[in-house]
C-alpha cells in the first residue's frame, strides 16, 4: 500500500510538472507569435510609406491575462481598422454624400495633435475662407488668397499682415486642397498572409519553449 502511495505519488508529481511546462511553453510560444505577427504588420505599413503612428495601430494581447495556460491565445489587432482595412484589401472610396474628396496639400498643414486637416477646420483655424476652382478635365482646387510664406523653421503659410494685405507685396494664392470625386487605392498591405505564415510557426514555438 505503501509502495503504490508512493508511486501515485510520483505520477502526480510527474504529471504537475510536465502540465506545468506545457503551460509554460504554449504561453511563451503564443506570445512570440504574436508579438511577431505585430512587428510583421507594423513593418508591413512603414514599408508601404504610411508612417510609423499608423503601424503603432497594431496591438497584441495574451489571454487569459496576467496568468499561464495550456490554452493561451493570443490577440493581434488594430486601432485604425478602417484604414488599414483599405489599404489590406484596396478599393475605391468615394464622399458619403456624393461630394468632393478633399485632400490636403502639404501646404494646408495639420490640425492639433497632427489631426488631419480639412477645409472646414483649415477655415476655422485661419478664420479664412477657401476659394473653389473649378477645373475641367482636371482635379477642382480650393485655395487660400493674401497668404504669404513663413520665413524660420516652421515654414508653410500664413494669412498676410494688415500691410501686405494694403501693398499686396509677398502675397500669393495657395493651393490648400485638391479636390477629386473619388479615390482608388491599391492593395498595399496582406494582413491575412501574415497570419497565416505566424499560425503555421506557432507549433514549433512551442515545442522550441518546451524544449528549452
Amino acid at each position: 500500500m505503501k509502495l503504490a502511495a508512493a508511486i501515485t505519488g510520483d505520477l502526480r508529481k510527474i504529471m504537475a510538472e510536465e502540465v506545468k511546462a506545457a503551460e509554460d511553453a504554449v504561453t511563451a510560444g503564443t506570445r512570440q507569435a504574436a508579438d511577431g505577427l505585430k512587428a510583421d504588420l507594423r513593418r508591413q505599413v512603414t514599408e508601404a510609406g504610411m508612417g510609423q503612428r499608423l503601424a503603432n495601430t497594431w496591438r497584441a494581447e495574451l489571454y487569459p491575462k496576467g496568468r499561464k495556460s495550456i490554452k493561451a491565445a493570443g490577440f493581434v489587432f488594430t486601432k485604425a481598422p478602417t484604414i488599414i482595412r483599405a489599404f489590406d484589401q484596396g478599393g475605391v472610396i468615394k464622399s458619403k454624400h456624393g461630394f468632393w474628396l478633399a485632400i490636403p496639400t502639404p501646404a494646408a498643414g495639420t490640425g492639433a495633435r497632427g489631426k488631419r486637416m480639412t477645409p472646414g477646420l483649415w477655415e476655422q483655424m485661419h478664420g479664412g475662407r477657401l476659394r473653389f476652382i473649378y477645373r475641367r478635365g482636371a482635379p477642382s482646387l480650393l485655395v487660400a488668397d493674401d497668404m504669404r510664406a513663413r520665413t524660420g523653421k516652421r515654414g508653410g503659410f500664413a494669412k498676410g499682415s494688415a500691410s501686405a494685405l494694403r501693398t499686396g507685396r509677398g502675397l500669393a494664392s495657395v493651393v490648400m486642397f485638391i479636390l477629386v470625386p473619388q479615390v482608388s487605392l491599391k492593395k498595399r498591405l496582406d494582413v491575412d498572409g501574415a497570419a497565416e505564415r505566424w499560425a503555421g510557426a506557432l507549433p514549433g514555438l512551442i515545442v522550441g519553449n518546451w524544449n528549452s
